[in-house]
């Protein structure tokens, strides 16, 4: 194993979506552009630096330039985030989670996902909330709950 490195956690899958250690599925987009632009400063001024003090160092850009993509990725993933999250209205997801159920008759939170913008929690979440208030029924089917509209049976074939 080479030195300095941390050996791998048993039963920790190895993640790609990882950038210098942190962990970007947790981070919000506007934490992403924000790492993104502070790690990409940092080496855009260190590149300056370098030419205008010690422009006999030049191959230094060759060596450390290369963390400007991944960080201009990032930057670019928090950005798209930000916007993507300015487009969604509220109660969007609401709205359609409930066309799907009327489509469908009945659907578990990981269809819901599939079907629509949102996310498996997202999902859960909305399919939850409007269970608690009266609005579906919830049943279960093979140790999952899926949910319906009062009085609606599913659909045969989904």
């Amino acid at each position: 194993m080479a030195k300095g490195r941390k050996p791998a956690r048993p039963g920790k899958p190895v993640r790609h979506d990882e950038f210098f250690g942190l962990d970007l599925e947790s981070m919000s987009p506007r934490a992403q552009a924000v790492t993104g632009l502070v790690v990409g400063g940092t080496v855009l001024t260190g590149v300056a630096l370098v030419l205008a003090l010690h422009p006999e160092f030049f191959w230094l850009v060759f060596v450390f330039g290369w963390v400007i993509f991944p960080a201009l990725g990032l930057f670019a993933r928090g950005v798209a985030g930000l916007a993507e999250s300015g487009r969604r209205r509220p109660g969007g997801g609401e709205r359609e989670l409930l066309e799907v159920l009327g489509r469908r008759g009945e659907i578990t939170p990981v269809e819901a996902a599939m079907e629509t913008s949102l996310t498996v929690r997202e999902a859960e979440r909305l399919l939850k909330e409007l269970a608690e208030g009266g609005h579906l029924d919830v049943r279960v089917r093979g140790g999952g709950l899926s949910y319906s509209l009062w009085g609606r049976e599913p659909l045969e074939g989904g």
